[in-house]
């Protein structure tokens, strides 16, 4: 009666694994598949939101033939007055007479104290000139006029000339 020791691998010839390993054998390979694959749907999901960022207030900008301002390292500051007389600031409406409140709570966490004013091109001028002069009396002096490209530029071009610019 003899005991034998057998090896992890199996009895024999007939029961081993392919590959030569043994049952405790750990597999030190990392599938990195899947993970690319989340990383593209991303960047896709990035690519596509990214211009959706800007202000959501939806708006028909008169159009001017002025230069666009150079880029800000913070986010702007928007104010928007749309065509029914509404103001919000980014997305969110608010009252008339909460405004001013709101805007020097916002400001005095940023370091840039310009805002841009975005205003329905159907709305009156009387009312963009009001909220800019409630900004103003506000302490805010330092408003930007946000309007879209390709106006008149009086210079007896018209808009056709600024595409040669």
């Amino acid at each position: 009666m003899g005991a034998g020791v057998m090896k992890s691998g199996g009895g024999g010839g007939r029961h081993r694994r392919r590959g030569g390993r043994g049952k405790a054998g750990v597999m030190s390979e990392i599938n990195v598949t899947p993970f690319v694959d989340v990383m593209l749907v991303l960047l896709i999901i990035f690519m596509v939101a990214a211009p959706l960022l800007t202000v959501g207030v939806p708006l028909e900008l008169p159009k001017t033939a002025a230069q666009a301002v150079a880029t800000e390292q913070e986010e702007p500051l928007t104010i928007s007055v749309q065509d029914d007389g509404t103001i919000s600031i980014q997305n969110e409406p608010i009252a008339e007479d909460q405004l001013i409140g709101k805007l020097q709570a916002i400001s005095a966490e940023r370091t840039d104290d310009k805002l841009y004013l975005r205003a329905d091109g159907k709305i009156p001028y009387e009312r963009v000139v009001q909220v800019m002069g409630a900004l103003n009396s506000g302490g805010f002096a330092n408003i930007v006029l946000v309007t879209d490209a390709g106006g008149p530029s009086f210079d007896g071009q018209g808009a056709a000339g600024q595409a040669g610019n």
